[in-house]
């Protein structure tokens, strides 16, 4: 099968897609929990962004708990996505330039602001400044970022070129290999 390299996202020709196979469908609806999970965080960075007598250790060990909790989950559908979906819809586009590239790309910068959020606000002891308070909880807010544009993109752009491109053999196998992965 060659690969047919394409160019930037908003000059695709995209079909109208009515309808997610349901293999995109789950990968679809993953997001919503997700984004949930990120709204919740992301009101506590803001929060000890705005407010300093809100950048407290306190509550940075409960943004650290709201992290960890979203990056257990984040973990198996980013793994459906970049093992499985990627993979499949790059063997028609090419995974250099274009959407792969741009959604991997997305995935790298999101999961470094998340490990290094995780890894400092571990080492951070109760005589943490609020600056670096301040700091440490700025990852977690990028990652919040990144991630909120992302699941735009691959609900809007992606997705619709896997309903396209993909066989309907290969939606199936899709369906099930997502599936096995939990």
């Amino acid at each position: 099968m060659k690969t047919q390299p394409l160019g930037c996202m908003s000059s695709m020709m995209l079909k109208e897609i009515d309808q997610l196979c349901p293999g995109l469908e789950q990968l679809k609806l993953e997001h919503i929990p997700l984004t949930r999970q990120m709204e919740d965080f992301y009101e506590l960075t803001q929060l000890m962004e705005e407010k300093e007598i809100e950048a407290t250790h306190e509550n940075l060990q409960q943004l650290y708990k709201q992290v960890t909790q979203f990056v257990t989950e984040l973990e198996p559908h980013s793994e459906r996505e970049e093992g499985i979906l990627f993979e499949m819809v790059a063997a028609y586009i090419g995974r250099e330039t274009g959407p792969i590239a741009v959604m991997e790309y997305e995935h790298d910068q999101a999961k470094n602001h998340l490990r290094q959020f995780l890894v400092q606000a571990a080492q951070a002891g109760a005589e943490t400044d609020v600056a670096n308070i301040r700091a440490i909880a700025d990852h977690a807010a990028k990652a919040y970022l990144i991630l909120s544009e992302h699941f735009m993109k691959e609900e809007n752009v992606l997705f619709p070129l896997a309903e396209q491109f993909l066989s309907p053999d290969e939606k199936q196998e899709l369906e099930v290999k997502i599936k096995s992965i939990v």
